[in-house]
């Protein structure tokens, strides 16, 4: 791979902004032809960010201290932090600006390409908040290659309803969204989030923040801590210079961490902790970052993916939202290296991953000194929360691509004997089922199945997450004692909860099966044979019928169908144009052809996976 820093040169047109640069932050001007580091930061309206510029700050203010021509200090070139912007999922939901959520990860991506390429740094610290941006993040420092480590900005408390003392969070005020008391509502949206930090359940934040851990990019025991903690503006801010500085010396990079093995390590502890359906999403973009460009043929394949969560895989923590407790709670019983280790000694993980501390996964554990399982938030392999992982992937003839995701762990009820059968409610498009569910929500039947349609990657377009309706559902179906399911093109949030199945692909855009469905179809979910079926379209005659008429539908309305979400701006159009398939990340690419920089192959270590507590159903693919 060609490397990618850039020098300042002797010329003066070019070296005048640089001096005017280092003296401004008060660094020696004599410095600038030397390589460039420096922090970046994400950002974006919601409290998910809120903590991320003290941290940026810490982390620069020890860079700049550590940075020089004497003994022992860093004769390098020092940039001002610089910042991404994307929106806010916990506000945005249920909304049409929800489709820039997606987005946002890809434009994070494009924003950093800038600096880091145009800046050409030699090395970078990351601090990352809320969902997306932590992943575009991930995927710019892969691409560019440099020696670089991200932190968490970490996540928010829990709040606490005053009146009841109960333990509440953003998915609570969710929930409560079709209660008839205007004033309950207002209440629990007072009390849900205080302070500051991202979600702070085993939602889609804190799953990736796991996977970025686990996968090397990360200090382990940066994960859990809340964004208010002390430590992420003293001991870690400069924790992480010493790390970076190590990465530098021995030139150890990004793509030197991020491997076939260490991601195939960070789904599994995904799959451990019950997480957020989006690991399914944004695995694959951070595979092909690294230089993978099919996650589900190179480093796991869907049969692997589904037998290691139904058989040796378990849940091993009692988490928001499935269960009661949030990632703060798993910092204080000793954060997420406990999790890995009770993983490593069960012979689930490869501990020979190098990492951004220098160190393999199980040095990095073993120098934590992590604690064994507390069995209350967080419980040990042999003894697990829930016997199999919280994640499994479907195909039949609803999703070919092999796309459909269930979030098994958040299950509540509906499957007998591993098999939902309900009938089918069309809704084109989320708002109308937000509507159905404000105005009739009697409507709704047990063993309904909801399609909603035409929210996928470029449907929406954008591929928005479904936090209001499913958590309307989820209070719905409790409140009556009913099973009500709901199936998507679109994605979910790692908050939401019951029997949803997400990422059904080819999306109903561009005339995947789910666009074929009508009003009354038997729909049967089987986690026997992991397929999601339509029954009638098992009958060629009726598929067909149904094809031709989508057919002209498009074709009369100039090539794209009616049903689809107007893109009236340049990203939407952009991701409308060019948005992949889920399988392949859902990432923004010229005629939706993956682009891999640098390809290269996924080597295999020799690791053997095995669960030593469950001898009998180990099997090698």
């Amino acid at each position: 791979m060609k490397p990618t820093t850039v020098l300042i040169d002797r010329h003066p047109g070019r070296s005048t902004q640089s001096i005017g640069l280092a003296r401004a932050i008060g660094t020696d001007p004599d410095l600038i032809h030397e390589p460039s580091v420096g922090v970046v930061g994400t950002k974006g309206d919601s409290q998910c960010y809120l903590g991320v510029m003290a941290k940026v700050e810490a982390i620069h203010a020890q860079l700049k201290g550590r940075i020089g021509q004497g003994q022992g200090q860093l004769k390098l070139r020092l940039v001002q932090p610089e910042y991404t912007i994307a929106t806010s999922d916990g506000i945005r939901n249920g909304t049409r600006e929800m489709r820039y959520s997606l987005i946002g990860r890809e434009v994070t991506n494009d924003a950093l390409c800038e600096h880091l390429s145009a800046t050409g740094l030699a090395g970078t610290i990351a601090v990352v908040a809320c969902d997306k941006p932590p992943v575009g993040t991930l995927a710019a420092l892969l691409e560019h290659n440099r020696p670089s480590i991200i932190m968490s900005d970490g996540p928010i408390h829990p709040g606490t309803d005053p009146k009841t003392g109960e333990t509440i969070d953003l998915v609570s005020a969710y929930q409560v969204a079709g209660h008839p008391d205007p004033e309950y509502r207002h209440h629990i949206a007072c009390h849900a989030c205080p302070g500051y930090g991202s979600c702070g359940g085993m939602f889609t934040y804190n799953t990736m923040q796991t996977f970025i851990g686990v996968v090397g990019m990360q200090p382990l025991h940066m994960v859990a801590p809340p964004s208010d903690d002390p430590r992420r503006v003293g001991p870690f801010a400069a924790e992480l210079v010493d790390h970076l500085a190590n990465l530098m010396e021995k030139d150890i990079k990004p793509r030197d961490i991020v491997v076939r093995d260490s991601l195939r390590n960070a789904v599994i502890v995904a799959m451990a902790i019950g997480g957020s359906t989006n690991v399914t999403l944004h695995a694959p973009e951070i595979a092909r970052a690294a230089g993978y460009g099919d996650f589900w043929k190179e480093i796991m394949t869907p049969e692997e993916f589904n037998y290691l969560s139904q058989h040796i895989v378990p849940v091993l923590t009692d988490a928001r939202p499935y269960g009661k407790y949030s990632m703060v709670d798993i910092d204080n019983v000793g954060g997420v290296q406990v999790i890995v280790r009770e993983l490593l000694d069960a012979g689930l993980l490869n501990g020979d991953m190098l990492t951004c501390t220098g160190e393999t996964l199980g040095a990095q554990v073993q120098r934590l000194g992590a604690k064994r399982a507390d069995g209350k938030v967080v419980y040990s392999v042999e003894k697990p929360y829930k016997p199999t992982g919280g994640l499994r992937v479907l195909g039949g003839n609803l999703s070919p691509d092999f796309s459909a995701i269930l979030k098994l762990a958040g299950v509540e009820g509906g499957l007998e004997n591993n098999l939902f059968r309900g009938r089918a409610r069309v809704f084109e498009g989320e708002q109308g089922l937000l509507d159905a569910l404000d105005q009739k929500p009697e409507t709704f039947q047990n063993h309904d199945m909801i399609i909603v349609r035409y929210e996928g990657p470029s449907g929406a377009p954008g591929m928005p997450e479904m936090l209001d309706p499913t958590s309307r559902i989820t209070t719905l179906c409790r409140e009556r004692g009913i099973v009500v399911a709901l199936m998507t093109d679109a994605r979910f949030s790692g908050g939401s909860v019951g029997l949803v199945i997400g990422h059904v692909g080819p999306e109903a855009a561009l005339g995947g099966p789910i666009a074929l469905i009508e009003e009354g179809d038997e729909i049967v979910a089987d986690l026997n044979t992991d397929e999601l079926n339509c029954t009638a379209l098992s009958d060629p005659a009726i598929r067909a019928k149904r094809q031709a008429a989508w057919d002209k539908a498009v074709a009369d309305n100039g090539g794209i169908h009616p049903n689809c979400g107007i893109a009236d701006t340049r990203l939407l159009r952009r991701a409308r144009l060019s948005a992949v398939p889920a399988t392949r990340g859902g990432g923004l690419h010229p005629n939706r052809e993956v682009w891999v920089r640098n390809p290269r192959t996924a080597d295999r270590s020799g690791f053997v996976l095995r669960n030593k507590h469950r001898p009998a159903a180990n099997k090698t693919f």
